[in-house]
């Protein structure tokens, strides 16, 4: 049998999801070529790209990836990457496994924002402090995908360089936004998302990460010079001064998910993928990113590579089914409580979560701006930044906040 892999593995700015595909060959859906912009999308990488890949592979790799010619190496490109460039890199056919050699691995290669500092920035820190805080960054996230590769919470890991990593290719189709809120994956979501939040790491329990990182992107933001959006540094303080204060309040020592993923196994459906934003933080920013992004399509494939609905956001109802499952799993006693008394605990995390679902669309929003000074991914970065402040003023005034 020939095996075909879903030229699909998720990567977007926040929480995505993958199902298993279980047919016995699973088809290449074909790149559309999008003339929006003169944009081209090529289906291998540069030279100097496949040139190093090439190296990483026979370096990390065991079995046959250390004989093979360099003329023979497969590398092609992965659509679906917003922070990261993504390759699949393979084995030829006519070249026999050794050992137990993977025949495919997905290469990752970090963008350049995932460089910046996760730490709040000290205007006395010199620039060389600045660096070794990005460094930090990116030790921290490779450790976060380490520990959860042996525990199996996440792909396999097969090496690990300054410039990214090599991991497991995990065949698999994008989910759609529709179905985040089928029942039995909606459900399998609240479970993923507890067990993570109830592992230890060996990570700094202060939860700056978030605010942190926020006021590095502000800063970012108002050095850029955007000609068209002129007016975009008044409009990114209107937004600093906006964010509810109450947030700070609601701590909770808790690791960010960023992203799901299929994996090829009866037991389970959705594997934890991409931990690039990962620290030690908030709950509350987890569940209202996950909340926020039941109303982004990432599938469309013109300019700007993305539809918005707002109305798609979870009601009240699906939010507070996805607490009663939350809270089963990590609050100990729980079903023992008086129905009013769980109910509280609900009502107190719908409170916390939507508050936190305005810090995702500013965070994200952020994050955009930047993209769209720095980024060669195709997207509209920018057009993207300013859904999402709409969608944070939008949501702002139905929470009266």
């Amino acid at each position: 049998m020939k095996t075909k892999f879903i030229n699909g593995v998720s990567s977007l700015p926040s929480m995505s999801l993958g199902l298993l595909v279980n047919e016995n060959v699973l088809e290449v859906q074909p790149d559309i070529v999008n003339d929006c912009k003169d944009i081209i999308r090529p289906d291998e990488p540069d030279h100097q790209t496949k040139r190093k890949a090439y190296l990483w592979c026979k370096e990390f790799l065991h079995g046959a990836w250390t004989c093979i010619d360099e003329d023979d190496f497969q590398i092609s490109v992965i659509r679906g990457g917003l922070s990261n460039k993504l390759f699949l890199c393979a084995l030829p056919e006519k070249q026999p496994s050794i050992g137990d050699e993977p025949r495919n691995v997905l290469l990752r290669l970090y963008g350049e924002i995932l460089q910046m500092s996760c730490n709040k920035r000290d205007s006395r820190q010199s620039n060389t402090e600045n660096h070794f805080q990005g460094a930090d960054a990116m030790v921290l996230e490779s450790v976060m995908f380490a520990i959860l590769a042996e525990r199996e919470l996440g792909p396999k890991l097969y090496g690990i360089f300054p410039q990214g990593r090599l991991e497991q290719f995990v065949p698999s189709r994008k989910l759609s936004t529709d179905e985040l809120s089928v029942p039995g994956i909606f459900d399998e979501i609240a479970e993923k998302i507890t067990r993570f939040h109830g592992m230890r790491m060996p990570f700094n329990k202060e939860p700056k990460w978030l605010f942190g990182t926020m006021e590095k992107y502000m800063d970012q933001v108002l050095q850029l010079t955007f000609t068209r959006e002129h007016h975009l540094r008044n409009f990114s303080r209107l937004l600093s001064y906006n964010l509810p204060q109450e947030m700070d309040s609601l701590k909770s020592t808790q690791c960010l998910i960023k992203c799901f993923k299929s994996a090829n196994t009866d037991r389970q459906r959705l594997m934890l993928i991409d931990f690039e934003y990962s620290s030690y933080n908030y709950r509350g920013f987890d569940i209202g990113n996950f909340f926020c992004e039941w109303t982004y399509d990432y599938t469309y494939d013109k300019f700007p590579f993305f539809i918005t609905n707002t109305k798609k956001y979870p009601t009240k109802a699906q939010q507070m089914h996805f607490f009663q499952r939350y809270l089963l799993e990590s609050h100990a006693g729980f079903e023992n409580l008086s129905e009013e008394d769980q109910q509280k605990l609900k009502e107190d995390m719908l409170v916390e979560v939507n508050r936190f679902a305005l810090a995702s669309h500013l965070f994200w929003g952020l994050w955009s701006v930047i993209q769209a000074k720095i980024s060669t991914i195709e997207f509209g970065y920018m057009e993207y930044a300013m859904a999402r402040f709409d969608a944070y003023f939008e949501l702002k005034k139905k929470l009266r906040v």
